[in-house]
């Protein structure tokens, strides 16, 4: 489902129990200095990500000072997190001229302690001769995983102007370990310069026709099941917010479109892409 860009007044873009990707949650906040948001999602540990900007943050009691340091846009410095635990109480400050900030979150329901990630986990594959080449940055990724529940939070940039993302094309819809797992994905995209766009293909079945949404700036896509890879238009660079909320597990595992799965083999550094969201 293409959710195309508004202004949600700071609140949820997908909220709980959303229909389509009932284990994500999804907000962007948006701040001036001075200003304060508060939010509380039962059920639901989220992160904190400050897409510019930066802001004071206080998770029942325990306090996370300028998280952010991002100016004009996602490419300008790199990202920081705040865990918050399922159910609590989390409050934002801005203390830049403004600050854009994302609330990722899984369903979970199992409380566990806050903390901050002032570091990112970077991953790099593919390469321009293959036309897939992509950079990862993990903010809640496999570094965290014993502080975490079912969240999966990353970063993702397309290297260079134009080419495709989420190749070999894959799907984790269903719970049939060891072969792959259930987890409900939420994308929200950046374009530099901002008018560019791009395409989000959702293909439901191998071999069968699928839908495509044109996605833009601040578009936001909730991936339910279906192989999804996606691409950028030349002369444009591409960056999406990663959601990934597991039903049974953290540990993504992908199932690849048996039609595309040998170009595995292909693509440099893409199994260590893999290894990362484990």
């Amino acid at each position: 489902m293409h959710i195309p860009p508004f202004d949600n007044q700071n609140k949820p873009i997908v909220d709980v129990d959303d229909p389509t990707v009932p284990l994500n949650y999804f907000n962007i906040v948006k701040l001036k200095r001075g200003e304060a948001f508060e939010y509380q999602v039962p059920g639901y540990e989220t992160c904190i990500v400050p897409a510019t900007g930066s802001v004071d943050v206080n998770v029942e009691g325990v306090r996370f000072a300028q998280l952010g340091n991002r100016g004009e846009d996602v490419w300008d410095g790199e990202p920081e997190g705040a865990y918050v635990p399922s159910g609590a109480r989390a409050q934002m400050v801005c203390v830049s001229e403004t600050a854009e900030v994302f609330v990722a979150g899984a369903k979970y329901d199992k409380v566990l302690d806050p903390f901050d990630v002032r570091e990112h986990d970077l991953v790099q594959y593919g390469s321009d001769d293959t036309k897939t080449h992509r950079k990862i940055k993990h903010i809640l990724g496999q570094k965290q995983h014993d502080k975490v529940g079912r969240l999966l939070v990353s970063e993702l940039f397309t290297v260079g102007q134009g080419g495709w993302s989420g190749f070999p094309s894959h799907k984790h819809d269903t719970n049939r370990l060891p072969d792959e797992t259930r987890h409900d994905e939420t994308y929200n995209f950046r374009f530099k310069p901002n008018w560019g766009s791009g395409l989000q293909m959702l293909q439901r079945e191998d071999n069968e026709p699928g839908d495509a949404y044109h996605i833009v700036d601040g578009s936001t896509i909730c991936i339910d099941k279906g192989y999804h890879p996606c691409c950028v238009l030349p002369g444009y660079e591409m960056y999406y917010f990663t959601i990934l909320g597991g039903l049974t597990q953290r540990s993504l595992v992908q199932y690849f479109q048996p039609t595309h799965a040998y170009q595995i083999e292909t693509i440099p550094g893409i199994k260590d892409m893999i290894a990362k969201f484990k």
